[in-house]
């Protein structure tokens, strides 16, 4: 068992994907908006917060609880669960940031673009980075023989999942691993999206609605991709819907953004 060198390139290609999204975010939209960068860093500590910590709790507590067993135990279940902690948890962090922390930052519509950026590049940063790193890890374990000594140091269920992992590594096409920065791409691109039409429902009076549409359309994305890769479609089939569905929200996202735009137009009095 061994995994290949082209598998490992692309590992590593994806951990600088995961650097570079973010950075080269924050730095176009510096650049050519003349954006904040208190958004991006606000978007970045509210996806840590509210997606990798507070969601997670709620997980713990929920999963490992007495409905958690009948949850995961059902697709339909667990993806209506999903979406729906994910579209909660993200979009009322997002509410709640740009509504108070970045109050004085509204003056720039832009700054909507620059908090996205922060909010699904930190995701892109964690999930390509750490995750990686991760497979990182094992590969090189794997290459240099030394499976043997991390399995041997757990228990009989632990090490044969940690044997399932590494025999899954080194037999997965290396091209597969290239659909991971594609996801990203399109999860940031939602993201932007999402905070467009939040940014909105702050700035704009009785616009709250778009808040709720936005956990809507989150809690839509999520759902449709457990369901999806649940039921064992190819990898490549989901992404190209999640791109179709990502591509929706960035011109309803445009819409709403136009929308704004002239409502908030001053006719030139005569």
């Amino acid at each position: 068992m061994s995994v290949s060198g082209l598998t490992i390139f692309i590992i590593i290609l994806n951990m600088l994907i995961g650097v570079a999204i973010p950075v080269g975010l924050c730095i176009f939209c510096r650049k050519k908006w003349k954006c904040d960068f208190l958004p991006f860093w606000v978007g970045c500590g509210v996806m840590f917060l509210f997606a990798f910590v507070l969601e997670q709790i709620v997980h713990m507590i929920v999963l490992y609880g007495p409905a958690g067993s009948t949850i995961q135990g059902n697709i339909w279940l667990y993806a209506l669960y999903g979406g729906l902690m994910a579209g909660l948890f993200e979009e009322t962090g997002r509410f709640v940031a740009m509504k108070f922390l970045l109050k004085k930052k509204q003056e720039n519509d832009y700054n909507a673009l620059m908090y996205g950026a922060g909010h699904g590049g930190f995701e892109a940063f964690w999930i390509l980075f750490f995750g990686m790193l991760n497979n990182l890890i094992y590969a090189i374990m794997i290459n240099t023989g030394s499976v043997s000594i991390l399995i041997n140091g757990t228990d009989t269920a632990t090490g044969a999942t940690l044997q399932a992992s590494m025999e899954a590594l080194a037999t997965t096409s290396p091209f597969l691993f290239l659909l991971s920065p594609v996801e990203r791409i399109a999860a940031v691109i939602a993201q932007i999206s999402l905070s467009v039409i939040v940014w909105q429902a702050v700035k704009g009076k009785g616009k709250t609605g778009w808040y709720l549409l936005a956990i809507f359309l989150h809690f839509v994305l999520d759902f449709v991709a457990v369901i999806l890769s649940g039921i064992g479609t190819p990898a490549v089939v989901i992404e190209v819907v999640i791109w179709l569905m990502t591509i929706g929200f960035a011109l309803l996202a445009g819409k709403v953004w136009k929308a704004a735009k002239c409502a908030n137009r001053t006719v030139p009095q005569e």
